[in-house]
């Protein structure tokens, strides 16, 4: 058994002029319990040295030798003086000024923000922001941000598939807690391998990531943070059922070991077994489904001496069964008895941190990342065959510090990427391994004002993509209060996965035609893609309450590109790109607390992709070129047995996509050059009875829209014009579920 482990190891301090405190600064909530208290004031005595807490109430502030009293303040509150000899974190808490006993300050965090401070762009979506839908996997996570749009790949196999800034998700870094994990063969269905109950936070970076993830990320970075055994419940249960025969269950058990040894085991089970054909169309709505899912975290805290590490190790077995609702797999599978479709996935891996802090110097560290997954999918649909095992290695070795003062840190390492595929498709078999090896330096400027900007270059070695530099840039300024502008620059690299990419093409009857250029991976050369994009921020108020607006506009221009042609109903095609290909997105959101605990979020998003293909520039296929989003969330105040209501609704409108060429199509199976436009509203109302207790109503596509006959051919499957991938919305109507969550802290 092969596993991550992770190590952060504290070096002794650079001799330097100046370092920084770190800490957290924090409030008392009703329930007796300390919490960040973003917006504290905290500066040095005499000095005019200070800074402010962030959202979570976290601050670092330079230090000096001779400094020594830390003035800590915010209003409503008794001003503190700190007496501080050294760098150990602080953690204090402030006391309410007695006679304000009549003012009531408050402040309630933003279950999903932008930051004014980070030089990327960057937006932290908490756990909070994840239960406002049912969330029972990571691809269904995103359904409240306007920033990240989700669709179905087609209209047989349920998966929902992904698109930041105008591209899918295999131009989308995806990372757990940094390790990246949803790539290669995971591709098309591993969201749905990561339960929603197990995150505890994501963010989502806009524009190209950093040099220390890796060369691969183009357009993007989604991290999932997973839920910690010191923190999360001893006791967590969550049962959710829905009326499309879905039902999930998830359970978190988390046991304090030792005073130093923590351990948690997280399961999941999702099924689904009975038949739904709601259109008539012969085809299950949604396919059949189980899925086990385990996994077992231990971390180990010791800090006094600073040793901090994880472990996990997880297996997932996963089974799907699609297509006509008399299809039988003991005796229809590979028959034209009827149509039918199997997809079973077998997943291992194993992950780990270890840790040393040193509680005086923490400004200087080396950390080391190996991880190791094992990946086998077992696939056929209709009288297609596809079978994948991808066996992956990843290492990263860490090292951070300052240059002359905390202003200006370095990161700058080492790193080996090993992937071994074996595919089978239909009688055809494709093999290789790829090794990479490669260094990176990253140098963050940060005068804890109004500028930072974080500069990245990493070199590497591929066997099969050559060795190549990989830049980054992004800039973060502020000429005025609650306001950041942001630029950013990077390139990326990535060998295209063209089958586990696009599955959905076994589920048509096209033939696959891959037009070499002597390239090493399926005859084809590697994908190369600048980024480019611009943002600003604003926070103001809006009639005596918060609101902030944001614009964001971002371009990715491909030097090269593995071109995925649908325009031949006969056939896909792969090829190298030969003329531009480009995606350009404008997006402004609007966020504002509109009453106490009532808010707003508007954003608009305008897409403009195109593509050189063989036979001239297009619109890129089922890419609407207008999206209008609104959400809007309510909470009541809680009573005092902690009882409270929680309402949250979400619009998406879609206007719309250009469909792939099907003029040469029998008439009866010839669809318009653009689908209608599409509208659907999801809706949830929790009432949480206590800490430990609160149940869920909700429903999806409440509106009841669905595309007619998004099946071409349905009728003979395994005709020459059968196609399930034309999906522009909905394939089902309203959709509505029930669930409960228990859980002792």
């Amino acid at each position: 058994m092969k596993f991550i482990i992770y190590i952060i190891l504290l070096l002794p301090t650079m001799v330097c002029a100046q370092t920084q405190l770190k800490g957290m600064i924090m409030e008392v909530n009703e329930k007796n319990e300390p919490i960040g208290l973003p917006g504290a004031n905290v500066h040095w005595l005499n000095t005019t040295v200070g800074t402010t807490t962030n959202m979570d109430g976290n601050f670092i502030i330079p230090y000096k030798e001779e400094y020594s009293k830390l003035i800590v303040s915010y209003v409503g509150y008794k001003t503190d003086t700190l007496m501080v000899n050294d760098l150990r974190e602080i953690h204090h808490v402030l006391q309410p000024k007695n006679n304000l006993d009549e003012v009531v300050v408050k402040t309630r965090k933003k279950s999903s923000a932008l930051s004014y401070l980070t030089a990327e762009n960057v937006i932290n979506v908490s756990s909070a922001e994840l239960l406002k839908a049912a969330c029972c996997n990571l691809s269904e996570s995103f359904e409240t941000n306007p920033s990240i749009d989700v669709n179905f790949a087609d209209a047989v196999t349920g998966t929902r598939q992904i698109k930041m800034l105008g591209l899918t998700s295999p131009y989308i870094l995806i990372t757990t807690e940094n390790i990246p994990s949803i790539r290669g063969a995971s591709q098309a269905y591993g969201l749905s391998f990561i339960p929603g109950t197990w995150v505890e936070s994501i963010q989502i970076t806009k524009g190209a990531g950093s040099v220390v993830n890796g060369f691969e990320s183009i357009t993007g970075l989604i991290n999932a943070e997973l839920q910690k055994p010191t923190t999360d419940d001893k006791l967590f249960v969550n049962a959710y059922g829905s009326l499309n025969g879905r039902l999930e269950l998830n359970t978190h058990i988390n046991t304090k070991v030792s005073d130093k040894w923590s351990t948690g085991l997280y399961l999941h089970g999702d099924l689904r077994d009975t038949k739904f054909d709601e259109n008539d169309d012969t085809f299950l709505d949604m396919p059949l489904t189980q899925q086990i899912n385990v996994m077992n975290r231990w971390q180990y805290t010791d800090t006094e001496k600073g040793f901090v590490s994880f472990f996990n190790i997880r297996f997932l077995n996963d089974e799907k069964q699609t297509g006509q609702i008399d299809f039988d797999p003991k005796t229809d599978k590979f028959t034209t008895n009827a149509w039918g479709s199997e997809i079973d996935t077998r997943r291992f891996d194993v992950s780990g941190k270890l840790g040393y802090v040193n509680p005086k110097v923490p400004y200087q560290s080396v950390g080391v990342q190996i991880a190791f997954s094992n990946h086998e999918q077992e696939s056929y649909f209709g009288l297609n065959e596809y079978n994948i095992t991808h066996s992956s290695i990843y290492a990263n070795a860490i090292y951070n510090s300052i240059i002359s003062d905390s202003r200006h840190k370095i990161k700058t390492g080492l790193s080996y990427t090993h992937d071994d595929y074996d595919e089978l498709v239909n009688t055809t078999n494709y093999t290789r391994e790829e090794n990479s090896v490669g260094a990176f330096f990253e140098y963050a400027y940060d005068n804890l004002g109004t500028l930072n900007l974080t500069a990245g270059m990493r070199i590497d070695h591929h066997n099969l993509l050559g060795t190549f530099l990989t830049p980054r840039l992004h800039a973060r300024y502020t000429p005025w209060r609650k306001a950041a502008f942001r630029a950013s620059v990077g390139r990326g690299k990535r060998s295209a996965n063209i089958f586990t990419e696009n599955q959905s093409l076994f589920s048509t009857s096209r033939s696959i035609n891959i037009l070499s250029s002597g390239g090493e991976i399926y005859g084809l050369d590697p994908e190369i893609a600048w980024n480019y994009g611009v943002s600003y921020l604003q926070g103001f108020n809006l009639f005596g309450r918060k609101a902030d607006i944001t614009f964001d506009f971002y371009r990715t221009d491909f030097q090269n590109q593995v071109v995925v042609d649908w325009e031949n109903r006969k056939e896909v095609r792969f090829y190298n790109l030969e003329g531009d290909s480009y995606a350009n997105n404008f997006q402004t959101e609007f966020n504002y607390n509109a009453l106490e605990r009532f808010d707003i979020r508007l954003a608009y998003k305008y897409y403009d992709v195109e593509t050189s293909y063989l036979s001239g520039k297009l619109e890129k296929p089922l890419t609407p070129g207008h999206r209008f989003f609104a959400n809007a969330s309510y909470e009541t105040q809680r009573s005092e047995k902690g009882a409270k209501w929680k309402f949250d609704a979400t619009y998406n409108w879609l206007s719309e996509q250009r469909f792939p060429k099907t003029s040469d199509n029998p008439i009866p199976y010839q669809l318009p050059e653009y689908s209608p436009t599409v509208g659907t509203l999801n809706a949830q109302v929790t009432k949480v009875f206590s800490d430990t207790f609160e149940v869920y109503l909700g429903g999806e596509n409440i509106t009841d829209v669905k595309q007619n006959n998004p099946i071409v051919s349905a009728e003979n499957p395994f005709g020459p014009n059968f196609d399930t991938t034309f999906v522009y919305g909905p394939i089902f109507g309203s959709m509505y579920y029930a669930g409960l969550r228990f859980k002792i802290k």
